[in-house]
């Protein structure tokens, strides 16, 4: 299993956290709907975790056709290093 590093915004107005895959380079960031305003980059991969009654967007940065998996993996590392166990990962936003 790969370990990746997670770098925490210091900035409670941002409250951007990116993680970070060493092997490949490629950078997912993690918001919360409801801190910050989120637009779509083109070209790039889009996740959503709906936990409870809180919901998470991931976008990729630099995503060059990587696996979807890989993607998948570091989204699930972040919620299990949130406490976010119960976690459900949508590919389009959660209605």
């Amino acid at each position: 299993m790969s370990n990746y590093l997670i770098s925490i915004s210091n900035a409670d107005h941002l409250k951007v956290d990116t993680i970070h895959d060493r092997r490949s380079k490629l950078k997912v960031k993690a918001f919360n709907l409801f801190r910050s305003s989120l637009k779509q980059r083109e070209g790039e991969v889009r996740f959503f975790v709906t936990a409870g009654n809180e919901t998470l967007a991931f976008e990729t940065e630099g995503y060059k056709k990587h696996r979807q998996l890989l993607i998948l993996q570091m989204i699930s590392r972040y919620c299990v290093y949130l406490g976010l166990l119960e976690a459900t990962i949508h590919s389009s936003y959660p209605a």
